[in-house]
């Protein structure tokens, strides 16, 4: 995406809801002002209902706990309100205690950070470039998500998702997105790597060591990585999604250690944030090293280090992970240097948001100087007062360029303005600062159009992508059939038979509703599923195609291959039950 996205409405309204409790009682001339902890009883006061999930949070300041509050029910089909001692799936939020197992065994010596991951687990694949346990912890490996890669297969999330199953899927991968180190993105996969690898340093199961290491010395006694999805749960909360027509039960049978699956609740997480400030077990340089960013291979500096994030909100500098998972949503916030931390742990997706967490940190941090966002303006274009191009010049710069993978910017005037808009994006008019860079105030940023020696504009620079210029879709061939035909990944072991239907070019899987692809360019399609996102058609010098590839959010280049309909020993066209 060129911007980020609003959040949702109900995440505006919660924070909404802050500010104008907040503004009443400065208005209202009140001698009696409500507390922080009445106004954030405020927020969330339209999830405390019998007929609704809820949400367990807290506060910590300066080693005690200062608002502790439940809202809401753990079910709603036996009517268990939530509870303090409400156990949570925290989903990705597991990653900060996975990344003190590392930082503990770091600083022990039992491994390095600078290690070959196939020194300890040799039977993961050999790709041509060495990923380290530093890559991993940063999300730097390149390895590929396994989320999107199990759904490509032919999974629901709702399956039985086993540790194991995950790591499979990693020793079958067959190419990295990118070179170990060369950028950031984010891969549950990596920290399920990153257990694997305490249980072969340890010698123990994941959940042992971190029980034996981590939670018993904190008395996070209702606290354990789950690796058993049949194990009853005491005071377990069950997740919930709204679909419209009401709150359905999500199924939760992950077992993804190191990455997620960390149930918990509100009370032991309230001990595993304190230990940030005192340090009581792993001590002072753990607690440092957890906070040590990655650096990419040009030395740029990221924002994760260890399990949690980097960033600041209104120049205050805090740690932050959040983690989403069948239906529950989790939140921890940290600012080390006031000592402070907010935690939302909830079994409905959206309530436990970064906004909702910041704000209640307002009510905490006092008086300081707002510098959210400041960071990617671009002030010198920004404060340009422009210049007129003609009509015939502007026209020069009409057209498609392509960003990316499904990722394409197109270029119109509207009378003597330049208008821009990507992929699935609103349409924001464009100001001329020179004869070839135009700023985009919805963007924060410049695009400014190059030429080849012929003289053509033949590309644009949007921060540090090279667009170059592509065929719009009123230059496609309308004919699809060339499409057609069955593909198959040997990474997956799942095929998929792609045909036309009413003009429509669909994707079919036996466990899958019909996938639409829609043309974005010549041999790029995009869809509306999340994990067939943007499918992109290889040829050969005839000009037949030979296969396509699929790339996903956190996941590029998964190649199918065209084939014929044969049957597999046992029976069946690959990747069919």
């Amino acid at each position: 995406m060129i911007r980020g996205k609003t959040i949702g409405s109900i995440l505006n309204k919660l924070v909404l809801v802050i500010a104008v409790t907040a503004a009443a009682t400065a208005s209202s001339g009140c001698v009696v002002a409500k507390s922080p902890g009445d106004r954030i009883d405020d927020v969330f006061a339209e999830f405390d209902r019998p007929d609704h999930p809820g949400a367990a949070a807290l506060v910590t300041q300066d080693g005690d706990v200062v608002y502790r509050k439940v809202f809401g029910q753990a079910n709603l089909e036996h009517g268990i309100p939530i509870t303090p001692s409400t156990v949570f799936d925290v989903a990705s939020v597991s990653k900060q205690f996975t990344g003190m197992a590392i930082a503990m065994m770091v600083e022990s010596g039992q491994i390095a950070l600078d290690d070959d991951i196939r020194e300890y687990l040799p039977e993961l694949p050999d790709f041509g470039h060495t990923i380290t346990i530093g890559h991993l912890v940063h999300h730097t490996s390149g390895l590929r998500d396994w989320p999107g890669m199990l759904a490509l297969a032919g999974w629901q999330m709702g399956d039985v998702i086993s540790f194991e199953q995950i790591l499979r899927t990693v020793s079958n991968q067959r190419e990295l997105n990118f070179t170990p180190g060369s950028e950031n993105r984010y891969s549950n996969t990596g920290y399920n790597v990153l257990a694997a690898l305490v249980e072969r340093v340890s010698g123990q199961s994941f959940r042992e060591w971190t029980t034996e290491n981590i939670f018993d010395p904190l008395d996070m006694s209702d606290t354990h990585f789950q690796d058993n999805p049949n194990q009853i749960i005491v005071n377990r909360a069950q997740g919930y999604g709204n679909f419209g027509d009401g709150f359905r039960n999500i199924p939760n049978n992950l077992t993804a250690l190191g990455s997620s699956s960390l149930y918990t609740t509100l009370d032991d997480v309230a001990k595993w944030v304190m230990n940030f400030d005192d340090g009581r077990v792993g001590g002072a340089k753990v607690i440092e090293r957890m906070r040590q960013r990655g650096t990419l291979n040009d030395g740029e500096k990221i924002s994760y280090a260890f399990g949690q994030s980097a960033g600041q909100h209104k120049g205050i500098d805090f740690w932050i992970h959040t983690g989403v998972w069948a239906g529950f949503g989790s939140i921890v916030v940290r600012f080390p240097e006031q000592r402070l931390a907010v935690v939302v742990l909830s079994n409905r997706r959206g309530i436990a948001s970064r906004a909702t967490a910041l704000a209640i940190a307002d009510h905490y941090l006092g008086d300081v100087q707002d510098t959210d966002d400041l960071e990617g303006a671009n002030a010198g274009s920004s404060a340009s007062p422009g210049i007129v191009l003609s009509a015939e010049d502007l026209d020069e710069y009409v057209g498609d360029y392509r960003l990316g993978a499904g990722w394409v910017v197109s270029i119109s005037r509207d009378g003597n303005t330049l208008m821009t808009q990507a992929t699935r994006e609103d349409r924001f008019p464009m100001r001329a600062v020179s004869e070839q860079e135009f700023f985009i105030e919805a963007y924060g940023a410049s695009m400014t159009f190059q030429r080849n020696d012929e003289g053509e504009v033949d590309r644009l620079l949007y921060r540090d992508i090279e667009a170059p210029r592509v065929a719009s879709l009123g230059q496609l061939a309308e004919d699809l059939t060339d499409y057609e035909g069955v593909f198959y990944s040997a990474e997956l072991d799942t095929a998929y038979t792609l045909s036309v239907e009413d003009g429509v070019l669909l994707a079919q899987h036996r466990r899958h509703r019909n996938i639409e692809l829609s043309r974005l360019l010549p041999d790029e399609f995009l869809s509306d599923s999340w994990f067939f996102s943007v499918v992109e058609f290889d040829r050969d010098p005839y000009g037949d195609v030979l296969g396509f590839r699929v790339s996903q959010l956190r996941s590029r280049n998964i190649r199918f291959t065209k084939i014929d309909e044969v049957e597999r020993p046992g029976g069946g066209a690959p990747g069919h039950e």
